[in-house]
């Protein structure tokens, strides 16, 4: 009997730049998940190289608050601006107004510096209009990106441009070497005009995925040494927490969805309230009327953009899927391990959401009991936090 050779699934391939999945021919497949080969599969970032900069002369500065050690798709964006803009002669740097735990390099920085000090929930808009004065003049950027958003970064930009009476563009959508576009007139018309000293780029306007990477390096914060504090003409009376109910889903950062697995309505409002979670749902089960329809999230519900959504028993439908396509981080719940779901989410749990609610709240209490913590409230995902 002739036994018909199979082809190994796992066999090891490339990414290309283009994004095409490249078999390596002749090659015996390996289920290491640390595997080079593997990298692009999901366990990594495939190999690319470095672009390569020789006999620098220009800087381009992108300037970016984090949240929690990290930065978000729009700053991330602003970014790959800058690295994709960048000549031979030109380094990329970033400026980062708080702690950053991850690699910068994957995403175009050449110099990273970060400014642990400052955090982005606290309102210090002169004490950071300083620093990014103290650092464009330690490196005279020739340009200035920042994502164009309401949570500090569009706010710093257009500072920047008063107090050095720099040009700016603000919300601009489409950028290259040689000019900026933005929308007037309310979108009746596009407007273009040479690169500004200071770009404030929209949302969406870049593709984050490079073909290179950056050189990483990061350079000490001394250009801050004796700027001084300087009077601050208001005081912040910092964050106002709120019960996790009040809060809108479109403000929400940290939100917990129920679809029509979940069973015990009851278990699933619980959770939320031990995590300290907005609580949403799917269109499936508003109809089935276990929530109002204020909570429904999707195309004809709301659309949301929270650092963690957490799905529990929804399977995915386009419209569901349209209104959490701005989330950063997506967990799903489902039986169905390969339900659309499963395909969005950054992270799937193949099991029963009513045994995983029971599961994750004893285990959240656990944990909050051995640290002696109440559960806390949730805030909101965009605070201000300053009072005149």
């Amino acid at each position: 009997m002739n036994q018909i050779p199979r082809i190994d699934p796992r066999r090891p391939f490339v990414i290309t730049a283009a994004g095409l999945r490249r078999i390596t021919l002749g090659e015996t497949g390996s289920a290491d998940p640390n595997a080079a080969h593997w990298s692009a599969h999901g366990h990594g970032t495939a190999a690319r190289p470095r672009r390569a900069v020789s006999d620098p002369r220009h800087v381009l500065l992108v300037v970016a608050h984090s949240e929690r050690g990290a930065l978000d798709d729009h700053a991330c964006q602003a970014l790959a601006a800058a690295a994709l803009l960048a000549d031979a002669q030109t380094e990329v740097a970033l400026l980062v107004f708080g702690e950053l735990k991850d690699d910068a390099a994957p995403l175009g920085a050449d110099k990273v510096i970060a400014l642990p000090t400052f955090d982005r929930r606290a309102f210090a808009p002169d004490a950071e209009l300083r620093a990014l004065l103290a650092c464009a003049a330690a490196l005279s950027p020739k340009h200035l990106f920042l994502p164009d958003n309401a949570t500090g970064d569009g706010d710093l930009g257009r500072r920047y441009a008063a107090a050095t009476g720099a040009s700016v563009a603000t919300h601009v959508v489409e950028i290259d070497a040689g000019h900026v576009g933005t929308y007037a007139q309310v979108k009746r018309a596009f407007a273009t005009r040479s690169l500004p000293d200071v770009i404030l780029l929209a949302p969406g306007a870049v593709d984050t995925k490079l073909p290179f990477t950056g050189a990483g390096e990061s350079l000490s914060g001394d250009f801050l040494l004796g700027i001084g504090d300087g009077a601050q003409p208001y005081r912040d009376l910092g964050l106002e927490e709120i019960d996790a109910a009040q809060v809108a889903l479109e403000e929400a950062d940290f939100i917990v969805s129920a679809g029509n697995g979940v069973a015990d309505i009851g278990a699933f409002e619980q959770l939320a309230g031990v995590f300290g979670a907005a609580i949403a749902a799917s269109r499936v089960a508003v109809d089935n009327g276990h929530f109002t329809r204020d909570k429904q999230v999707g195309a004809t519900g709301k659309t949301v953009e929270a650092s963690v959504y957490i799905a529990f028993g929804i399977s995915g439908a386009v419209q569901h899927l349209q209104g959490i396509k701005d989330c950063r981080h997506v967990i799903a719940v489902n039986l169905d391990g390969s339900a659309p779901i499963a395909k969005r989410a950054n992270l799937t749990i193949v099991g029963d959401a009513n045994e995983t609610i029971a599961a994750l709240m004893a285990a959240v209490q656990a944990a909050r009991r051995t640290n002696g913590r109440a559960p806390a409230a949730a805030s909101v995902r965009e605070p201000l936090g300053a009072a005149a």
